[in-house]
């Protein structure tokens, strides 16, 4: 059987939680293959509301084995408070499953990412300050830590001392900060290793033979196309690969493998953070789309930012992702605006770009070039088939297809697990 990929198409927070939740009791493994706990999963299941972190959403799907890929950075602590909260609400987390090359977010990461953020004042990313992007940085720079180095406490010593090397003389000598005590840091990621190592596997290993044996594996990104460290809109971006391609160096498996790429686009536009954003709003519009979308971060608390469905965007993650489908999820938040807009083109110094500008800079001063659709007033909440929305929300859906360049296969009108129109199969 082929593998699924899962993406988000925007700047995250389209609701991949959801949509992989809705795939979950059809699938045999959910892999989580970028990222850390700097972002969450919502997931709704009847009168039950779930905030996943660092988990895949398999988790709360009796019989799926949820796994913990190569390519996320994993906090011991947050991991083991995460799995200590469903078990709490009656969650089988037992089959949990985490890549023994998975890296270690230490706690000195975490420290200089508060510290580095504040220092950039102005200039800030707008990170979530939880070591992912030093924890990744360490990656690239061969001085990380891995899973697998619990196991062997020597060689966890040696590359703690290593990494503190610099560190501690970044944090004495330029933020001024307390040096951090190599044993100290042993002793704290030693005190996981007895409870974490039988989750521990090569799960490149088993995602080969379970794709050999027929059964069918989804793999879930954390954050989502336009935060992407090659292709989102860099600098203002996450430090892990939240494309299709993504999912192959986190996960192990193979590209011949994959056989459909999933696309998360919300029915407006969100983003949390710093950065460039064509089409937000400042005014009492925009704050209605925060209330009516609950549009606050499910890590961090913080309020999105809000805009328009933007096409471009759409067409770009497209291209860069392979997609075969597009889910459109909170349809229902639309409800109740007499003209809804939408970004078909930019633009740029009196230069109109139908595609994604070349340069951060021409995104930058990008301008958004709207086409209006009418609203409707009706509650779409109950509708489970196209034909059952409005004229102008099934108007909406067919335009935004048609926009981007690939079918719109689901069509979220509601939080709930059940509240989507499937419109074509995505399995």
């Amino acid at each position: 059987m082929p593998a699924i990929v899962i993406v988000g198409a925007q700047w995250g927070d389209e609701g991949k939680g959801k949509a992989t939740d809705q795939l979950g009791s059809r699938v045999d493994l959910v892999v989580k293959f970028n990222g850390g706990n700097n972002a969450g999963h919502t997931v709704v299941i009847g009168a039950e509301t779930y905030a996943l972190h660092l988990l895949p959403s398999g988790i709360l799907t009796p019989g799926v084995v949820p796994v913990i890929g190569n390519g996320v950075v994993v906090d011991l602590s947050v991991l083991f408070e995460e799995l200590d909260t469903l078990d709490a609400r009656g969650i089988d987390t037992s089959r949990l499953v985490v890549s023994a090359n998975a890296h270690i977010i230490a706690p000195y990461n975490r420290v200089l990412d508060k510290t580095t953020e504040r220092f950039l004042g102005s200039r800030r990313i707008g990170t979530t300050g939880r070591g992912i992007g030093p924890t990744y940085a360490d990656k690239m720079n061969r001085l990380g830590l891995r899973v697998q180095d619990l196991f062997d406490e020597k060689i966890l010593l040696q590359k703690v001392e290593g990494a503190l090397e610099l560190k501690n003389q970044i944090l004495a000598k330029v933020y001024n900060r307390r040096a951090v005590d190599p044993a100290e840091v042993v002793d704290k990621l030693l005190s996981y290793t007895d409870r974490v190592r039988p989750m521990v596997a090569d799960t490149s290993l088993l995602l080969e033979r379970a794709l050999d044996a027929g059964r069918t594996v989804l793999l879930e990104a954390g954050q989502a196309t336009l935060l992407d460290v090659d292709h989102g809109t860099y600098p203002f971006v996450t430090s892990s690969s939240a494309t299709a391609g993504g999912a192959c160096t986190g996960s192990g498996i193979p590209p011949t493998r994959i056989d459909r790429v999933v696309a998360i686009l919300k029915a407006y536009t969100t983003r949390v953070g710093e950065g460039p954003f064509p089409t937000e709003l400042h005014d009492a519009i925009g704050e209605r789309l925060r209330k009516s979308g609950w549009e606050y971060g499910t890590t961090t608390g913080r309020p999105r930012r809000c805009g328009w469905f933007d096409a471009v965007i759409g067409r770009y993650a497209a291209r860069v992702n392979g997609v075969t489908d597009f889910v459109l999820t909170k349809l229902d938040v639309l409800t109740g605006l007499e003209r809804v807009p939408v970004c078909v083109a930019y633009d740029v110094g009196g230069v109109r770009h139908d595609e994604m500008p070349m340069t951060q800079t021409d995104f930058h001063h990008a301008t958004p070039i709207f086409e209006e659709l009418p609203g409707w007033w009706e509650d779409i909440s109950g509708a489970r088939s196209l034909a059952d929305l409005p004229a102008s929300a099934q108007h909406y859906v067919h335009a935004l297809e048609e926009m981007v360049g690939r079918r719109i296969s689901v069509v979220g009108v509601g939080p709930g697990r059940d509240e989507s129109l499937v419109l074509h199969d995505l399995l």
